[in-house]
């Protein structure tokens, strides 16, 4: 297939002109619409292919074509009956649009615009809803992906519908077509900030409460990233509850003929069980080392790698472990390795065998096969009284991501998953499905942000009590009755939410008011949480909480469906073709289509397939399931901006690198498979990862000259200022927490699990002079702390 680079050497423009995003976000939930601009400037008709990601967990429930002066809204039929609508279309010379949600991953979707007639133009407008994420900080995460990493399909694995998504792309300064977005937020909390990893013009309040606000992306924007916003409300934290009116065209007793309400749950535990760390657990961490890794976290080149950082955050975790639990690490590739036969004792012996081992990790190990490491450690016993807590770092490009969740879920009774997406482009239909089907937490890691933070901010979750036996009762008036439409919550954490949705079937003449009761135990203590909501529809919410309920149903069904151990229902299928056609959201087994029949007078001339190039990072051209390739008379002659491809047989990947004139500095080189590219300069060692590192594995510091380079100083002045009375391993100990108390506050909690280890160790020691300890270590450091600030 003769498809390469930006534009063929005979200059064939790329028909997609524009996009135009328009995001509008109620609360906590969020509408999107996109509009996408294409005009054939060439003699004969065409047909556009557009791969494109978004939002894993996002509904699409609206597809439309306008043509001329011409609107065609889309109908959703079962994806294989619209496949042979479109293609009868454009056999009989008709305009016809196709959107389909990938099966393997829910977050890759393909816009086929068939039969653009020449000198035409076509409108076409996506609308999705989707939730936002609750963020460590408190912040609502939005994110509209604007690239489409290579998704690794693994040999043998299958992939049919593979024939069918085809993918081109380019570095962002060849992107041909524009990009707006603007953002308008409102909730019954004022808006206190919205915060992006992309330059905005500032935000706008619309109102004096500065409940609603406006936002856009300044001028000049590249696409260069993800686009992510961070939304932060005052008192967010509070629980709400919304129901929403139901369809008046659709028939009572089904889902959008009822009401259905949203339940936003925020259980508070109390703080003398959060103050406490678990001192058990297998601790087993899955790191991602495919060739993908050794790119940069962002574009710059001049960063560390995605797996620099990784190795740097295990070293972190590894320090911070409590003793007595156990651990082990995996990583992956097209094969995978562990460190251990099996999960270890955490002891002084074991850790330093775990990091001299992580230190020495590659990007080397080529394809993404993550399927097999996760079977491999589901085989493992379970060791008793020591809760298993699964780490997964990926940047997240893989195609079978459905398998994998799946997987996941069907061993979500023996463990906790913890996921990490890193860089631009990772899946979050994967790292997203992780963690929400292994009853942990997702963190997204994208341009300059520092991984270690928001890993801390998981394995103090994992190091919380776990939240056991949960149960949710409804308490409603009589004759209303309530059909539950999101799966069971497994996981409950402090700060996080719980969101539920169901459908509210009947009429109560006598009350106008129900409730729901969390019941859950907490490290062996019962509680409870009740939300009181009124039945009465909120005005003017649109039909937004009934289509992410279908979407939070079809999602469920589909998964069930996708279980190759369970006994197959072969009515699942049928039911998610049904609610998904009723509901007017995307699904697997679904697609929009749309036919403008027009004057019925046929389009005259052959058809020629144009692909869309997608955005990527590091100047990468890739292929998805190995469809983008060059045939055998294909050469370079024959393509501009395109450089010979690599490949990584033992993989199943190829790859190839694009350039041109103005992106000739070598960072366009292909940084995946076994491909060598260009030698990244490494940065020195942050000074907190290098004290972290001398740190012994029952949280004491040796005093050596090692430590004495880590605080700026001589292992002579060290030495000197040492007290008499104390023993060489407080006196560095003491040191370390000065320093990180004195000069690293701003990462506090990067540290403050290793360091509460550090200040149980000295407390151990039944040391009297602590305090003439602290004052010397002060002035060698030329610092003030207070001797009850380090917790002594």
């Amino acid at each position: 297939m003769n498809c390469c680079g930006l534009l063929t050497a005979q200059k064939e423009p790329v028909p997609l002109k524009s996009i135009e995003v328009e995001l509008e976000v109620r609360d906590h939930v969020a509408t999107v619409v996109s509009t996408l601009t294409y005009e054939n400037k060439e003699d004969k008709p065409v047909e556009a292919v557009f791969v494109f990601p978004l939002p894993g967990d996002a509904a699409v429930c609206h597809f439309s074509a306008k043509i001329g002066q011409t609107q065609i809204v889309a109908e959703v039929k079962e994806k294989q009956q619209a496949r042979e609508e479109y293609d009868d279309a454009l056999s009989s010379g008709q305009q016809a649009f196709l959107l389909e949600e990938s099966e393997q991953s829910p977050d890759i979707f393909t816009l086929s615009v068939g039969s653009l007639p020449p000198g035409e133009s076509a409108s076409i407008r996506l609308e999705y809803v989707t939730e936002l994420a609750v963020q460590a900080d408190d912040g609502l995460r939005f994110c509209l992906p604007a690239v489409l990493n290579p998704r690794y399909q693994p040999q043998g694995s299958g992939g049919s519908e593979g024939a069918s998504v085809q993918v081109t792309s380019v570095p962002a300064s060849l992107v041909p077509y524009s990009l707006s977005f603007s953002a308008r937020v409102s909730s019954p909390r004022p808006v206190s900030k919205v915060e992006s990893n992309c330059s905005l013009d500032p935000l706008q309040h619309l109102n004096t409460e500065q409940t609603q606000a406006t936002v856009k992306l300044a001028a000049g924007h590249k696409f260069d990233r993800d686009v992510e916003l961070l939304i932060y409300y005052k008192d967010a934290h509070q629980p709400t509850a919304v129901v929403e009116a139901g369809q008046t065209t659709a028939k009572t007793g089904t889902l959008m003929g009822d009401p259905v309400v949203m339940l936003s749950l925020y259980p508070e535990f109390p703080q003398s069980v959060m103050s406490s760390v678990a001192s058990c657990g297998e601790f087993v961490f899955l790191l991602d080392r495919s060739g993908s890794m050794d790119c940069p976290t962002d574009d710059s080149m001049q960063e560390a790698t995605r797996i620099c950082s990784a190795r740097d955050t295990l070293l972190l975790l590894l320090k911070s472990l409590p003793m007595g639990c156990y651990f082990n690490i995996y990583s992956f590739g097209d094969t995978y390795e562990h460190i251990f036969p099996k999960s270890v004792e955490y002891c002084e012996k074991t850790l330093e065998e775990a990091v001299k081992k992580v230190e020495e990790m590659a990007a080397d190990l080529g394809g993404t096969e993550i399927l097999e490491s996760l079977k491999h450690i589901y085989s493992q016993p379970c060791i008793p009284n020591q809760p298993r807590q699964l780490f997964v770092f990926t940047d997240g490009e893989v195609f079978n991501t459905k398998e994998v969740i799946n997987l996941v879920k069907k061993n979500s009774g023996s463990h906790r998953c913890f996921s990490f997406g890193i860089g631009e482009g990772a899946s979050s239909a994967l790292i997203n499905g992780l963690a929400k089907e292994g009853g942990g937490h997702a963190q997204f890691i994208t341009g300059t942000d520092r991984m270690q933070p928001k890993v801390m901010q998981s394995l103090r979750f994992a190091l919380q009590p776990a939240v056991e036996d949960i149960s949710v009762t409804w308490d409603l008036p009589k004759g209303v009755s309530v059909t539950v439409l999101s799966p069971p919550i497994t996981a409950v954490f402090q700060g996080q939410r719980s969101l539920l949705y169901a459908q509210l079937t009947g009429q109560s003449s006598e009350a106008s008011e129900g409730s729901v009761m969390v019941k859950y135990s907490l490290a062996g203590h019962p509680s409870q949480s009740q939300l009181h909501f009124s039945l009465k529809p909120a005005e003017d919410t649109g039909l937004t909480v009934h289509r992410l309920g279908a979407r939070t149903l079809i999602r469920s069904l589909e998964m069930e469906e996708k279980d190759d151990e369970a006994p197959q229902d072969e009515g699942v299928k049928e039911r998610v073709v049904e609610l998904s056609v009723q509901s007017g959201v995307s699904s697997s087994y679904t697609a929009f289509i749309v036919v403008n029949k027009g004057n019925g007078e046929p389009i005259e001339g052959p058809l020629v397939r144009r692909n869309i190039p997608t955005s990527m990072l590091g100047g990468m051209m890739y292929s998805l399931c190995d469809i983008m390739v060059f045939d055998d008379s294909s050469t370079c002659e024959d393509f501009q901006y395109c450089e010979p491809m690599w490949r990584n047989k033992d993989a199943s990947e190829e790859y190839t690198r694009i350039s041109s004139d103005e992106d000739m500095d070598g960072s366009s080189l292909a940084c995946l498979g076994n491909v060598e590219a260009p030698t990244i300069k490494k940065p020195p060692r942050d000074p907190l990862l290098q004290l972290v590192s001398l740190q012994k594995a029952s949280g004491y510091w040796l005093l050596d000259p090692a430590l004495a380079a880590a605080l700026g100083k001589t292992s002579e002045e060290v030495d000197k200022t040492k007290p008499p009375a104390v023993n060489q391993e407080m006196w560095a100990t003491v040191l370390a927490l000065i320093w990180l108390y004195s000069f690293k506050m701003d990462a506090k909690e990067e540290w403050e699990l290793l360091a509460m280890k550090a200040v149980s160790w000295l407390r151990a020691q039944n040391a009297p002079c602590v305090a003439e300890c602290v004052e010397a270590g002060k002035a060698l450091l030329g610092c003030e702390v207070q001797k009850d600030f380090l917790g002594l």
